[in-house]
């Protein structure tokens, strides 16, 4: 079973990216885990193209992301929603079949006290339209530079109950859903 994980901002050093490094860690327990940050997408190509005309970098980048059974976002909140950064590497996905009856995962970080619910609600509302099937545990970390360490994890060990809750279920979620579409 393959798992990825989008780092969902293009940001240098950014929590999202530290937080996927952690969770690669959890799952790879579990599946075959890679890791795809949205500062390695090659934006450059996308200026003059028209959502018909998918760059061949961009193609290349897409379809190694979708060649997985799960996904998990990382999404940090930026002014009250998710990085537009993220928008847009969505838009170049191939629609509508790229997230249809695909398992997901979501986790919120942010600097601030609500720990990235709008941006993982906003998000979601895309995930339905795509008709993805969203995993229901879904993690909010709240004011992330003090609550998360990369080593460790989250700080709070009742959050990091949660986190490893989510983690270790994730897989399952993922199986499940693959084995149903083979039998379908």
């Amino acid at each position: 079973m393959k798992i990825h994980i989008l780092s969902s901002t293009d940001r240098p050093g950014s929590n999202a990216l530290k937080v996927s490094k952690y969770t690669k860690s959890i799952l790879a327990e579990k599946a075959e885990v890679e890791i795809f940050s949205l500062k390695d997408y090659p934006f450059d190509e996308l200026r003059g193209a028209g959502y018909s005309d998918t760059p061949d970098k961009v193609q290349k980048f897409n379809d190694n992301f979708l060649d997985a059974d799960g996904y998990l976002f990382v999404i940090p909140e930026y002014n009250g929603g998710f990085p537009g950064i993220l928008k847009l590497f969505w838009d170049y996905l191939p629609f509508p079949e790229a997230m249809s009856h695909k398992p997901v995962s979501l986790i919120g970080e942010a600097a601030g006290a609500f720990g990235a619910l709008r941006p993982v609600e906003q998000f979601g509302q895309l995930l339905i339209y795509r008709k993805a099937y969203i995993f229901p545990e879904r993690m909010f970390i709240q004011r992330v530079n003090d609550a998360f360490s990369p080593e460790k994890g989250l700080i709070d060990e009742k959050q990091q109950e949660l986190l490893m809750k989510q983690l270790q279920e994730f897989p399952v979620f993922v199986q499940k859903i693959k084995n149903e579409l083979v039998e379908a």
